[in-house]
Order: C-alpha cells, then sequence, then structure tokens
C-alpha cells in the first residue's frame, strides 16, 4: 500500500477553488452594473466609475464574500465529503489551520478597505462578515433562518452602493430585493440538493424538518412574495422600460418554478442552482435599460 501523500498548507489552486470566483464575479458585476446604471454620478457631479471608495467597497466585498465560502468549507467538510467528495479541499489540497488563517486575513482586509472609504461600511462589513462566520458554524444547520441570513447578504452586496452614494436608493432597492427572494430561492434548492449529507451529520434544514414536498411549496410561497414585492416597487417607480423588462423575465421565471414544481432528482435541483444565477444575471442585465 502506497504512502499517503502529506496535505499541502496552502494550495493556490485549492484557494481558487474554496473562493468560488464566478460567484465573486457575478458579485462584483452587479456592484459595478448598479454604480453605473443607477447612482451614476457621486455628491460631486464626477462619474461614479472615477470614484476609487466605489472600487474599495467591491474589493471589501469581493474579499468577505471569499471569506465566507472558506469558512463554509471548513465548517461543511465531513458534510462535503458525502454531498461532494470530488470537490473538497480542506484536508486534501490544504490544512485546516491555513484556512482558518486565510479567511481572518482576509475578514480583516475586507473591514479595513471599508473603513477607508468610511465608518459605516466597515461597520456593515463587520457585521455581514460575523453573520457569515455564524452561518457556516450553525445557522446554515437550522430551518430557514440560515437560508435567511445568506439571501438577505446578497441584497446588501447591491443596497450598500446605494447606501453610500445616497442616490436612486428606490431603483437599488428593487435590484436588492430581486436578488434577496431569488438567492432565498437558491439557498432552499441547494439544501433540497444537499439533503443525503446534512441529514447523516445532524444538520436540521427545511428539507429535513418538514419534507422535501413541503419545502418545495415554501418555495413556491416565497416566489408569489417575490412577484409582489418586484410588482409593488416596480408600479411606485412608474419606469415603462422596467415594467416591460420584468414582465419578459417573469416568463423566465414561472419556467424556472415549474422545472422546481416537476424535480425529483438531485441532477434536478443541480440545474434549477445554475438556472437561478443566470435569471440574477438577466435581472442584473436590466440595468442597462434604466
Amino acid at each position: 500500500m502506497a504512502p499517503k501523500k502529506p496535505t499541502k498548507t496552502f494550495s493556490f489552486t485549492g484557494f481558487l477553488k474554496m473562493s468560488r470566483p464566478v460567484n465573486l464575479v457575478i458579485v462584483a458585476f452587479a456592484q459595478i452594473m448598479t454604480a453605473y446604471f443607477l447612482v451614476e454620478t457621486t455628491g460631486s457631479g464626477k462619474s461614479v466609475l472615477l470614484d476609487p471608495n466605489l472600487y474599495a467597497i467591491i474589493l471589501s466585498t469581493v474579499i468577505l464574500a471569499a471569506a465566507g465560502y472558506m469558512i463554509n468549507d471548513y465548517y461543511d467538510v465531513k458534510i462535503d465529503y458525502v454531498n461532494k467528495p470530488e470537490d473538497v479541499i480542506i484536508g486534501k489540497g490544504m490544512k485546516r489551520r491555513m484556512v482558518l488563517f486565510l479567511h481572518s486575513a482576509l475578514n480583516f482586509t475586507g473591514i479595513a478597505l471599508g473603513y477607508l472609504v468610511s465608518p459605516k461600511i466597515a461597520l456593515i462589513n463587520f457585521i455581514a462578515a460575523f453573520l457569515l462566520w455564524l452561518y457556516s458554524n450553525s445557522l446554515k444547520r437550522q430551518p430557514f433562518i440560515g437560508n435567511l441570513v445568506v439571501a438577505l447578504l446578497t441584497g446588501v452586496t447591491i443596497w450598500i452602493v446605494g447606501f453610500y452614494y445616497q442616490k436612486s436608493e428606490l431603483l437599488v432597492l428593487t435590484y436588492a430585493i430581486f436578488a434577496f427572494f431569488l438567492n432565498l430561492i437558491r439557498e432552499i434548492i441547494k439544501d433540497i440538493e444537499d439533503r443525503q449529507g446534512d441529514r447523516k451529520h445532524g444538520c436540521r434544514t427545511l428539507p429535513i424538518v418538514i419534507g422535501f414536498r413541503n419545502t418545495k411549496k415554501v418555495i413556491f410561497v416565497i416566489a408569489i412574495g417575490f412577484v409582489c414585492a418586484i410588482l409593488i416597487v416596480t408600479f411606485k417607480i412608474n419606469n415603462q422600460l422596467l415594467f416591460y423588462y420584468f414582465g419578459g423575465l417573469s416568463l423566465l421565471f414561472f419556467l424556472f418554478m415549474y422545472k422546481i414544481y416537476i424535480a425529483d432528482r438531485k441532477a434536478h435541483f443541480t440545474q434549477l442552482s445554475v438556472l437561478s444565477k443566470l435569471l440574477m444575471l438577466t435581472g442584473i442585465m436590466s440595468m442597462g435599460f434604466l
């Protein structure tokens, strides 16, 4: 029997994989689109894209998100060996203590960058970092509360741009609500997808507590709330192009919900998780019409 290879202390490939670079690019893209199309100018009238503070906010958000993914993998390593053993990095491609060090260093950097922009941004970043740790440590193993926290933080990544510049806040809030509801649905779908490993390790996620079919019903209730919230805010903004765009997007959303209705296998929910990202990108692109 060949001797087991020692675990690397650090692996750049493992670092990238744990950071979920595709998700980080989507977050940065959403914030740039929000700034360029919704905020447009700073309080002094110059283009927001020329403001270094915008890039500090984006970089700090991306860094904190990467730290959140890392600590999530750290706490979920046993569950991941059941759900997706081929994707496990911790203990195979990188030592656990290195992941903890990277998590702490990234959080400190993200909060410090926020402080360079504004103490208020630093406070928001600190709360976000704490909630991401708390989610990975305990909340994600509880029914619904973990899903709610992650969805809320996703909405905050868009809202924080409007909050800092104090411009187009209702429009920014519309997209923050869009991101919140869509990610809440996506997080619950991921819980359905991962229920085998979660059940084995004592998690009490929605699919485990109330069952597979009842969890689908919860998703449909959230979807109704999502449609109602978007309609209310869209009518309040009273922008015809936005109304038409979300009307068209609703067709794709209803197809998405139909696929949830007929889904009954792990592979189906994996596809739905990807489709939810495409819905998010399609929604973000609509900012260009405003």
